[in-house]
C-alpha cells in the first residue's frame, strides 16, 4: 500500500477537543496532529501525566496489529526501538467507535533537518546507529518496512535516532504493507515487495541520498540504478559512501550489520581523509611562513649591505 498523508479520515479530531477513553476512562485533550498514514492519523495530546503521542485509526486490525509491534519492541534487547505504548482503548464518537492507542510522545528532529543543521558528518553517524537497530529488528523476525525520515526523530544530548511510526512493520517473508515511493525498491524496479533485510536497507540508502537531496527526485528513463549511482557521484556529501549505497540499492546485503560495518569503515576513511587533507593544508601554511620568513631576512640582509655600500662611496667621495 502506497504510504499517504493526504488520506482522508471518516473522523478527525478538532484541536482543543477532549475526550474520555471507554474503557480505561483516560481523558484526553487533543493539541494537534502530528501526522497522518494509510492506517490512521497521529496527534499530539496532554494527559494527567503529559503529553502523549496518539494515534487514532479506523481498522481494528491495524491498529492491533501495530500495538502488537510496539509490545514486542519492548522486549527487544538493548535500545528501545521504538515509543513506548502507553495506553490502548477505543474513542467513542457520534460517527461511530474508533481505537486508539497513546505512546511516548518523542521530542527531537527530523533526520534530514538534524544533519543540515549539525553538519553532514553527521548522517554516516546516524545512519550507523539506525544499522544497529535494524540488526535487532531482523533478528526478532520483522522488517520496518515504510522507512524514511518523516518515521525517523533524533533525540538528545546524547543524539539518539528513535522510530516513530510502526505501521508498516511485516513479518520477515510477508508483502510489504505499507510504503513511500522514494525509498521502495520496488517503485525503482531494483527488486521486490518481499519483507526481507534488504528492503530496508534499499531504504537506508535511499534515506542517506535524501540526506544530501532534500527535496527528492522522480525516477527516470529505464535505467533507475544508473540515475541513482549519478545522483551518489554528483554530490560531496554521498562520495564517501558509494560502495556501500550501491552494494544496497542492489540488495547484495543479507543483514544490517554488514553494511553497518562498510558505513563505519566510510565513516573513519572520511575522517582520516580530512585530518590527513588539514594537516597537508597547516604544512603548507607553515611553509608559507617559513618561506615568507626566508624572504624577508634576505631583504633586510641585503638593504644592510646596500647601505653599507653607500656609506662606503661617501667616505671615499669625502
Amino acid at each position: 500500500m502506497k504510504n499517504s498523508y493526504t488520506k482522508n479520515q471518516a473522523y478527525k479530531l478538532q484541536a482543543g477537543s477532549k475526550f474520555i477513553g471507554k474503557w480505561h476512562k483516560k481523558p484526553y485533550r487533543i493539541i494537534r496532529i502530528l501526522g497522518s498514514g494509510a492506517t490512521g492519523t497521529v496527534y499530539l495530546a496532554e494527559t494527567d501525566v503529559g503529553q502523549v503521542a496518539l494515534k487514532v485509526g479506523e481498522d481494528n486490525m491495524a491498529i492491533t496489529s501495530e500495538v502488537n509491534v510496539l509490545k514486542h519492541f519492548s522486549k527487544v534487547q538493548g535500545q528501545i526501538l521504538g515509543p513506548s505504548l502507553l495506553d490502548v482503548d477505543d474513542l467513542v464518537t457520534p460517527q461511530g467507535t474508533f481505537p486508539f492507542y497513546a505512546m511516548e510522545y518523542l521530542k527531537g528532529k527530523n533526520l534530514i533537518e538534524y544533519t543540515k543543521n549539525r553538519g553532514s558528518e553527521w548522517i554516516g553517524i546516524i545512519v550507523i546507529q539506525l544499522l544497529g537497530d535494524l540488526d535487532r529488528l531482523h533478528r526478532e523476525g520483522w522488517v520496518f518496512g515504510d522507512l524514511k525520515p518523516d518515521n525517523l526523530l533524533v533525540v538528545g544530548p546524547p543524539p539518539r535516532v528513535r522510530w516513530l511510526d510502526v505501521g508498516g512493520t511485516t513479518l520477515l517473508g510477508r508483502s510489504i504493507k505499507e510504503y513511500t515511493e522514494f525509498y521502495d525498491r520496488g517503485y525503482w524496479g531494483l527488486g521486490t515487495r518481499k519483507a526481507e533485510p534488504s528492503y530496508d536497507l534499499f531504504a537506508v540508502a535511499m534515506i542517506l541520498i535524501n540526506c544530501a537531496y532534500p527535496k527528492r527526485f522522480d525516477k527516470q528513463g529505464d535505467k533507475p540504478l544508473q540515475q541513482l549511482k549519478q545522483k551518489i557521484e554528483s554530490h560531496q556529501e554521498l562520495i564517501p559512501y558509494r560502495l556501500p549505497l550501491m552494494k544496497a540499492l542492489q540488495g547484495k546485503y543479507k543483514e544490517a550489520a554488514e553494511m553497518k560495518r562498510d558505513i563505519l569503515e566510510a565513516v573513519s576513511n572520511r575522517s582520516s581523509y580530512k585530518h590527513v587533507s588539514k594537516k597537508k593544508v597547516n604544512k603548507k601554511v607553515k611553509q608559507k611562513k617559513k618561506k615568507s620568513s626566508y624572504f624577508i631576512e634576505f631583504f633586510l640582509l641585503f638593504s644592510f649591505l646596500l647601505l653599507a655600500y653607500i656609506l662606503y662611496l661617501f667616505g671615499q667621495m669625502m
